[in-house]
């Protein structure tokens, strides 16, 4: 049971009212693009090396599922930004005792400030949707994070919330009808009365991924994938005649006129997931390299570009894109293991279009990128694809024959990497065309040194 003792109750209403708009963590000011970090990846690469591959990226905010207390060690004496996450199974213990939270802060937050900057706290994932019976501890276990950051006088730096499926919005489209599900209310209501005293975000997992596959006849491609529209394709709110260029914003005003309905109106959306699978099987036709790179690069200069929603243009919401990694670990459909920017060991899944916001993530800005068979395929099967690219693929396969310069090594693999970037060059690297069926990867490492 949740306890209801009178002290605990005036304790935490006495630090709501201390700490009232007083965080001014970056979460709630200037927009930023982050990423997730999954850690079901056969090959994820160790924390220092992950750090440094972040920073290499410059990738300014990441976002954890849990407190990994390598990852956030590595990120010791960095400026990146990193919000750490209490998983689900947790909730419990922190929901139900102040000394549970506190030694939590302590663990997670405390150990590591300030040399690792944590900017936030993620309570869950999707409680309300995935997990209602934990629904009653959810606040609760807020409260008490908050108010061990207060007594450690990290509430200034350190938000906390908890990420929301989509799915607690009924009635989205038009945005002007959207409205909570009203069976959660008596949990909704005192949680963004919480996030309003402390200024922190309401927190949301978008994808208009799912939206376009679930009501294909009604949403199109172009607007789930930020594509420019002309006016007579804009979606049209009938009620306030706001044109919507894209899907993601009519999802975020959504939020906001839900969260006006019940006259909160001084809370921010902030996108804690929203991406575009590269892969998927023969039922998601539409996870493909091609609108993943599109949807991604996209979102980032429409974020980075400060243009708001169509309901708010003076604010723009950040989002951490899902995901950093392919998680190859995750069980199907395809789609769930082909999120990622990047493949565990660094290489990028294919390049983002994303120009003007220099070495920001792989883009095309960089164009020392090549194609290069992957590891751990069999002999066979990459002989099948060598075989395409010499042959239908029209690659220049000149060089790797017996007495010509690259021949040597005499081996499948070293001569597939060889005609699959002889084809991905002169394809000029479009998206699409380093895969091979799943047997090659882009890598920025020249194969014709191999």
């Amino acid at each position: 049971m949740i306890s209801s003792n009178l002290t605990l109750s005036l304790l935490l209403l006495l630090v709501l009212a201390f700490t009232q708009h007083a965080a001014t963590s970056d979460q709630t000011s200037a927009p930023f693009v982050g990423v997730n970090i999954g850690t079901d990846v056969s090959n994820l690469l160790p924390a220092p090396d992950l750090v440094n591959f972040l920073k290499q990226q410059k990738i300014t905010h990441i976002r954890l599922y849990d407190a990994n207390p390598d990852i956030l060690g590595a990120l010791s004496g960095t400026d990146i930004g990193v919000t750490v996450s209490v998983p689900n199974n947790q909730l419990l213990a922190i929901g139900s005792s102040n000394a549970s939270a506190s030694s939590w802060i302590s663990k997670n937050v405390v150990a590591y400030h300030p040399h690792t900057r944590i900017t936030g706290i993620s309570v869950g994932d999707e409680v309300l949707t995935t997990v209602p019976s934990s629904a009653p501890l959810l606040l609760p276990a807020i409260q008490s994070l908050h108010a061990a950051l207060v007594a450690s006088n990290l509430h200034n730096d350190v938000v906390v919330s908890t990420p929301h499926s989509a799915s607690i919005i009924l009635d989205p489209f038009p945005p002007s009808q959207a409205f909570f599900n009203q069976t959660l209310e008596t949990f909704i209501l005192p949680l963004l009365h919480f996030l309003s005293q402390t200024n922190s975000p309401l927190t949301l997992n978008l994808y208009p991924y799912y939206v376009f596959m679930q009501h294909k006849g009604l949403v199109p491609l172009d607007n789930s994938l930020f594509k420019p529209l002309p006016p007579s394709k804009e979606m049209v709110d009938p009620n306030t005649l706001l044109h919507y260029t894209n899907l993601l914003d009519a999802m975020i005003d959504a939020a906001y006129f839900s969260m006006k309905n019940l006259n909160v109106t001084d809370v921010v959306v902030l996108v804690t997931e929203t991406g575009w699978p590269s892969k998927g099987d023969s039922k998601e036709p539409y996870a493909t390299t091609s609108n993943a790179v599109t949807y991604n690069s996209n979102l980032i200069k429409h974020v980075l570009d400060r243009s708001g929603t169509p309901l708010h243009p003076e604010t723009t919401s950040s989002v951490y894109i899902y995901e950093l990694f392919n998680e190859d670990l995750r069980s199907p459909p395809v789609s769930e293991a082909s999120w990622g920017l990047f493949y565990g060991n660094a290489t990028p899944a294919y390049l983002l279009r994303v120009s003007g916001i220099g070495t920001f993530l792989a883009s095309d800005n960089a164009n020392q990128t090549y194609c290069v068979a992957a590891d751990g395929v069999d002999v066979e099967t990459l002989q099948a694809a060598l075989d395409w690219a010499c042959g239908p693929g029209r690659a220049n396969c000149s060089e790797i024959q017996p007495g010509e310069s690259c021949y040597q090594p005499n081996n499948v693999k070293n001569h597939a990497s060889y005609a699959f970037d002889s084809y991905y060059q002169s394809q000029g690297k479009s998206p699409g065309s380093c895969d091979f069926k799943g047997v090659a990867m882009i890598t920025t490492s020249d194969p014709s040194k191999f």
